[in-house]
């Protein structure tokens, strides 16, 4: 492990993780300006939700363990060539299909991500800090998410070319991140097998862990889920801000603060940050329910930012619970299943929740997934414990 050492590579690994993610919310400000002015339903915004998980479960079944044989950094550069063709294809808008595709791209993209780049990052991460590299790979994602979704909020509310700027400018951040990478060493040697690892396979160095894990993964993405495919509707539709920025800070109240939990989490046990983080997760949903009815901003992100904390400290947990006594090579497999899990547990709902918004509000539809939370809490403090 401390073979494998680098700050530089460690920061590079970090930073790619941050940009794959980032330009995945690159267009959901912009969802409400494309159904405005595009003509795209509020059904096609929910499909390019689900799309996403497909595409990122897809790469992360077929995918997910090619980096053990190409290396970490061939492997972030495919996500960032996948991710560089969802911008171009962004930019010809016009129906749903570009922004449909794009997100699929995106999905794939944020598959290799959450396998390869993940793996990199744990792989060079100095050996006293390893809870730092669990925060950084189960947080990233939120806080990446954060960053493209405000970025391009910003642009669009503010900059020339609405349509255009904020895709012209991440191709740039592409671009640099890739040459970060290049910049930094690899940490797996390329072996033979490339093909035999496109047969889905999944390593659980830790199978006690997975029945909790998982279902804390899937309460906490599923929220996610719902933020990105509505949240831009949530704040023009039930708290009547029609600020396309606004809407972007609706959607990254809730992931943002994921990584503050993430970081206070590394005072605690795996379980420890499971039960209190689920508990918070629960309490903050009901809070976000009262917020909605009551349609009040101020409240709404209050409440969003607490689960969103609650979220970051659960998904460490329940990712160090996971990654315990994995080893080098297992740890792409792990992260694997991991993501799946994850990206599975948001496409169901997002998909049903879909199918449901012609007959639903968006309040009703967050009752559901406060049921979800209040199942899931009950889950986790229940289940036996395997510290």
């Amino acid at each position: 492990m401390s073979t494998n050492y680098s700050a530089r590579s460690f920061i590079a690994a970090t930073i790619a993780l941050l940009v794959i993610f980032g330009a995945s919310a690159t267009p959901i400000p912009l969802y409400e300006v494309y159904h405005q002015t595009k003509g795209v339903s509020y059904e096609s915004l929910s499909i390019t939700a689900v799309v996403y998980f497909i595409g990122a479960v897809t790469a992360l079944l077929f995918f997910g363990r090619i980096s053990n044989h190409l290396g970490r950094k061939i492997t972030t550069l495919l996500a960032f060539g996948l991710a560089a063709a969802a911008m171009l294809l962004f930019l010809t808008v016009e129906s749903a299909f570009p922004l449909i595709l794009g997100r699929f791209l995106l999905g794939l993209a944020c598959g290799l991500a959450s396998s390869s780049i993940t793996a990199y990052v744990v792989d060079t991460a100095h050996p006293d800090k390893q809870w730092l590299a669990s925060a950084i790979v189960s947080n990233s994602p939120l806080v990446g998410l954060t960053i493209g979704a405000l970025a391009s909020g910003l642009f669009v509310e503010y900059g020339p070319y609405q349509l255009m700027l904020c895709y012209l400018v991440m191709l740039g951040v592409i671009a640099v991140s890739a040459a970060l990478i290049l910049s930094g060493h690899e940490t797996v040697d390329s072996q033979k097998g490339l093909i035999k690892s496109l047969k889905p396979r999944f390593t659980l160095s830790n199978p006690s862990a997975y029945p909790v894990a998982a279902i804390t993964f899937v309460a906490t993405w599923a929220l996610g889920g719902f933020f990105q495919a509505y949240g831009p509707s949530i704040a023009a539709e039930q708290l009547h801000e029609k600020s396309t920025f606004i809407g972007s800070i609706v959607f990254a109240s809730y992931l943002f603060p994921g990584a503050i939990g993430g970081l206070l989490s590394g005072k605690l046990t795996p379980h420890q940050s499971q039960k209190i983080g689920m508990i918070i997760f629960t309490l903050s949903l009901a809070g976000l329910v009262f917020a909605l009815q009551q349609k009040n901003l101020i409240e709404f992100l209050i409440a969003s930012a607490l689960a969103g904390t609650a979220q970051g400290a659960v998904l460490t947990g329940s990712i160090r619970s996971m990654l315990h006594n994995a080893q080098i090579k297992e740890r792409a497999g792990v992260l694997s299943i991991v993501y799946a899990t994850c990206y599975t547990g948001a496409a169901i709902p997002s998909y049903i929740a879909g199918q449901l918004s012609n007959s639903l509000s968006l309040l009703q539809l967050l009752y559901c997934y406060l049921g979800l939370a209040i199942f899931a809490c009950a889950f986790t403090l229940f289940y036996p414990s395997h510290e």
